[in-house]
């Protein structure tokens, strides 16, 4: 009897010992089932948050590219005269977009510098958008000036024109008007003359003999002629068909400049006076045809000739 009561004494001990190592098993089992579990919610937290971030700094990433792209329409634009306080204001907000995308690649951004970032995106949209709509109001006005320009250059180049046009005709005109109130011969008579010692003048053939070409002419009645002293241009060619001038001897003739032989002003009173010239060479008369041409008015009046034996 006694020796079996001491084998179940001893059985009892090691029932006790496998009971507190499965309860030791099964409390590390459920701590590190928490701990995983803590783990996992935590990593899956803080996985959300990083893929809600990266999100976020898209999106902004996004808006800045679309105030950029409005920055440089607005630059593409080229429009003149654009305030300096426009070009300041785009400078900055260009300046603005370069801060934000660097504080975006900062990998370690916080929310509050996130929303801070949405904050400033927003107002720069806002600044970007105001100075769109000046950009756009001056280009506007630039367009309306451009088209009044070009109407305003086209009339003045209408006027020019215009101007031009009756430039011309009133030049033709005067033209014309000069040609029309030029004084004409109504007839002219060139002859060989010798001075007697009385004076008097005869009429003379011979070449020798002669002392002077007499020209006498008259002038024709023209109503838009002009009266008062009148110079008269006198060009006389020798019988070898030489002009007898000196170099220095011109005058003008519908813009041309021609030597004259000699000239005399006369005093037109337009009634048909008769008028005299007298022309001694000096290297004293030659045989043959001496041909004498009047010039007044800037035009020819009239032309005669002699023939001296």
């Amino acid at each position: 009897m006694e020796v079996k009561s001491t084998s179940v004494e001893s059985e009892v001990p090691d029932n006790k010992k496998d009971n507190s190592k499965i309860y030791f098993f099964m409390i590390a089992i459920a701590s590190l089932l928490a701990t995983n579990i803590y783990f996992y919610v935590k990593f899956k937290s803080s996985g959300e948050k990083l893929y809600t971030v990266a999100l976020q700094k898209e999106n902004l990433q996004i808006e800045i590219d679309r105030i950029e792209a409005e920055l440089d329409n607005i630059k593409n634009q080229n429009i003149e005269g654009l305030p300096d306080n426009l070009i300041q204001e785009e400078l900055f907000a260009r300046k603005i977009i370069d801060d934000l995308r660097a504080e975006l690649e900062n990998s370690n951004i916080s929310d509050a510098q996130i929303q801070a970032a949405k904050d400033q995106i927003q107002k720069l949209k806002n600044n970007v958008s105001s100075l769109k709509d000046e950009a756009g109001e001056l280009k506007l006005q630039n367009d309306i000036l451009l088209r009044k320009n070009k109407e305003l250059s086209s009339s003045v180049r209408e006027k020019n024109e215009q101007m031009e046009t009756l430039k011309q005709r009133n030049e033709r005109l005067s033209e014309k008007v000069s040609i029309a109130s030029s004084v004409k011969v109504s007839s002219i008579l060139v002859n060989g003359v010798e001075k007697t010692r009385k004076g008097d003048l005869e009429i003379e053939t011979k070449a020798k003999r002669v002392d002077d070409l007499q020209i006498k002419f008259s002038i024709a009645d023209n109503p838009l002629a002009k009266e008062g002293s009148k110079e008269i241009f006198v060009r006389i060619i020798d019988p070898q068909g030489n002009l007898i001038a000196k170099a220095g001897d011109v005058f003008s003739v519908h813009g041309d400049k021609l030597q004259y032989t000699f000239k005399e002003a006369i005093s037109f009173t337009n009634r048909g006076e008769e008028y005299q010239f007298l022309w001694r060479d000096t290297n004293r008369f030659k045989k043959g045809a001496y041909t004498v041409l009047l010039y007044a008015d800037d035009a020819i009046m009239g032309r005669s000739s002699v023939v001296l034996k």
